[in-house]
């Protein structure tokens, strides 16, 4: 009984401890933030708090139902994850282009001012990126997104070589390949709840090639549950699926964790998976290396284009491990955030049938009646400005990866918002508000948070069209400055030529639910989009399924 009496004495001492020590830092805190002179608002945990990143949305679900309106406030408007997108930018609205959340570990700086996000990648060296948030892509070795300073630099030197007009090329015509492969197996579908793991499908298809010179054969998702397991090619693809799924427990256990005997099956299995790809770089590192010793030539695909860059005398080379974790970067950067965007960009033409009327007409027009073999990424991809604008609506309503923090040095620093000078207390974390700057009516009018493509197209006539880019520090995406997006290009060819290929000849409808209309169907769409859409590791639709989908081929 003494001893009971103890262990509870103890475990409510340690409870008190960590709530005053909690009190203390967030009163701190507040009181620091207070003297920077915006608005200030409490969150009670950090939204990287790994503790609170896996019951967030239970905790604040309940508490949004106490009654007499005690749920609604700051603690439930800004203390999960991914917050900012159903906020938009009605904060910013609210408190003017700068405000403070503040927590008792870190002070949170959201600017909505492009000349101030703009003057911030000006000075990088002031304003480091926050990588504390992208050392979950550590798992296999640094990399550009993991690295600082110099040794940031050196990957980003040697890993831009690997992005170039060749491997485009590849991306293009592979892109178009693997888009008819799947729109064959889902014409054949009455019905379709599985576009969204289809698209994951099409673009682990596509990173393979490019990142490894690698081509497998699209299987829809009927058709790959009958295939055996020993089979080569799906051990690959169900590997890294595996890993980019489970990134977070990899991050937080660490492989020599995973890899301790007699862990529950889900631990073992993904320890399965990191040995098993972790192999597969390794082969194609060793095969690249004695390629490259025989003065062979192989095409532009990353590990390729690395492994060379590493070996010449122009670059300071990557380490075997640095390479392997660049690849695993690009896998990751390449795959999810494109899969993801492909599917918004799906749901949301399924609901508006006059926007893929408008696709289909620029894309006959540019491609005629060439075979898909035939298109061409230097003429063709320029010429279909739509199926980019595509691309360009849906990141702004549904960027899949919020855009970096930036944590300032150990002295205080100023800035400017709005004219105003703020002077930022050391390790302030100032982040760019780009839900509010990508959806505030001031800069993209009254229907700034409809999903309208043909905002970023001007001029009459489609010889006459011209693609229009968002003015500098609105649209941030790719982010910016020295460390925007390595991948930008990529993601464009590959998604246009997706576009191209899905929407010359066919159109995507909702399954219409009994008794419903088109119109209704098009509302309920939209809607699902909205009202389901989380970050998972990214942002994403968390259940598409529930909006069956149907192709149809076009009368004309």
């Amino acid at each position: 009984m003494a001893l009971l009496k103890t262990i509870v004495g103890g475990v409510l001492l340690l409870t008190l401890t960590s709530a005053l020590h909690t009190a203390y830092g967030l009163l701190r805190n507040y009181r620091t933030a207070r003297k920077i002179g915006v608005p200030t608002r409490i969150i009670l945990f950090d939204h990287v708090n790994p503790l609170w990143l896996v019951c967030d949305r239970a905790v604040l679900s309940f508490v949004k139902r106490l009654p007499f309106g005690l749920g609604d406030n700051s603690f439930t408007r800004y203390n999960f994850r991914g917050w900012e997108v159903p906020d938009r930018y009605y904060s910013h609205r609210d408190m003017g282009d700068a405000y403070i959340l503040v927590s008792s570990k870190n002070i949170w700086l959201y600017v909505a001012d492009p000349d101030t996000i703009t003057d911030i990648w000006r000075r990088a060296s002031e304003f480091p990126r926050d990588v504390s948030v992208t050392a979950i892509l550590n798992i296999f070795g640094p990399n550009i997104s993991t690295t600082q300073g110099q040794q940031w630099q050196k990957h980003r030197r040697v890993t831009a070589s690997s992005f170039n007009d060749q491997n485009n090329a590849l991306v293009w015509a592979e892109s178009i390949t693997v888009a008819h492969d799947m729109l064959r197996y889902w014409s054949t579908k009455p019905s379709l709840t599985t576009a969204a793991d289809d698209l994951r499908t099409l673009s682990l298809h596509v990173m393979s090639r490019a990142g490894f010179g690698k081509s497998f054969k699209f299987q829809g998702h009927d058709e790959r549950e009958t295939l055996a397991e020993e089979d080569l090619s799906l051990s690959y693809k169900d590997s890294l699926k595996l890993i980019l799924e489970n990134c977070v427990i990899i991050f937080a256990l660490g492989t020599n964790f995973l890899s301790i005997p007699y862990l529950p099956k889900k631990l073992r299995q993904l320890h399965k998976a990191c040995t098993s790809f972790q192999n597969y770089m390794t082969q194609l590192y060793e095969e690249e290396k004695l390629l490259a010793a025989q003065g062979q030539s192989a095409d532009r695909n990353f590990m390729t284009s690395l492994v060379r860059a590493s070996q010449s005398s122009s670059f300071s080379g990557l380490t075997e491990s640095e390479i392997y974790g660049n690849i695993f970067t690009f896998n990751f950067a390449g795959h999810d955030t494109t899969a993801h965007t492909f599917t918004f960009a799906i749901y949301f033409l399924s609901a508006n049938p006059d926007v893929q009327d408008w696709l289909h007409e620029e894309i006959n027009h540019v491609l005629g009646h060439r075979q898909p073999e035939e298109w061409q990424v230097l003429s063709d991809f320029p010429r279909l400005k739509r199926c980019l604008a595509v691309l360009y609506e849906t990141l702004r309503l549904y960027t899949p990866v919020p855009t970096s923090k930036f944590v300032d040095s150990n002295v205080p620093l100023s800035i400017k918002v709005n004219n105003e000078t703020l002077i930022l207390p050391p390790k302030t974390m100032v982040v760019p508000s780009y839900a509010s700057l990508q959806t505030d009516p001031k800069y993209w009018g009254d229907n700034s948070l409809e999903w309208k493509p043909s905002r970023f197209i001007k001029g009459a006539g489609l010889d006459s069209e011209q693609f229009m880019l968002p003015e500098r520090g609105i649209f941030l995406p790719w982010s910016g400055g020295p460390r925007d997006c390595i991948g930008r290009k990529f993601s464009q060819v590959e998604f246009v030529a997706v576009m191209a290929s899905l929407f010359r000849q066919w159109r995507v409808d909702p399954v219409l639910a009994a008794g419903e209309t088109a119109e209704v169907a098009h509302k309920r769409i939209l809607n699902v989009i909205e009202m389901d859409s989380a970050p998972v590791l990214l942002l994403q639709m968390l259940h598409p399924e529930r909006v069956p989908l149907t192709w149809s081929r076009r009368q004309s």
